[in-house]
């Protein structure tokens, strides 16, 4: 598991956690996408990661990236995509607590990601990680993806889950559903912050 360019921070009190997909989650869903360009933040995301931001919660992008593995997007261009993700969110006054990615796939052609691991979800290592790395409490937070794989990564985590999409999926059973991301993450700020 690879931890990209995320400020490390720890605090003795655990507090909570929004772990997010990237691609059709944070972003607008794009087939390998393999250049910052390719990543354009999904609507109306900015204000309810702001109120969530603000009232404590970490902001944590965990994404599989099995192109790494399967020689479709190249290492380098990785932080350039994070950058260009951490100015369009700046837009909106929203930072990134870190970025979790996983470059593995066991069907890969690059030797060295060509393999089982612990962190490709739905596996829970990356949420272990970020929380542990940031001092997060697993039970008190959210994992928001479009994907079964998302879900089933936050379950095996500890945490409440958000499916957005335009359906509820077959045999996934999310905390809450809605069609868009901006909807999850309003519906989840209702939820936990005060009125």
């Amino acid at each position: 598991m690879h931890r990209h360019d995320g400020p490390g921070r720890t605090t003795a009190l655990r507090r909570p956690a929004i772990f997010l997909d990237r691609d059709g989650t944070l972003t607008e869903p794009r087939h390998y996408p393999s250049r910052p360009e390719d990543l354009v933040l999904q609507a109306g995301i900015g204000p309810p990661l702001l109120a969530l931001q603000r009232y404590g919660f970490a902001l944590v992008v965990v994404t599989n990236q099995s192109g790494l593995a399967r020689g479709l997007v190249d290492e380098a261009a990785i932080a350039p995509m994070h950058r260009r993700l951490r100015k369009l969110l700046a837009r909106h006054h929203v930072q990134l607590d870190g970025i979790y990615l996983c470059p593995h796939h066991p069907g890969g052609t690059v030797p060295r990601f060509s393999i089982a691991c612990s962190c490709r979800k739905p596996a829970p290592g990356m949420l272990h990680r970020a929380a542990d790395e940031l001092g997060r409490d697993l039970s008190s937070s959210w994992m928001v993806g479009d994907s079964v794989c998302d879900i089933d990564a936050g379950h095996r985590a500890g945490t409440r889950t958000a499916l957005v999409g335009p359906q509820l999926l077959d045999g996934v059973v999310p905390t809450l559903y809605r069609t868009t991301t901006a909807e999850a993450l309003t519906a989840i700020a209702a939820y936990e912050l005060p009125a």
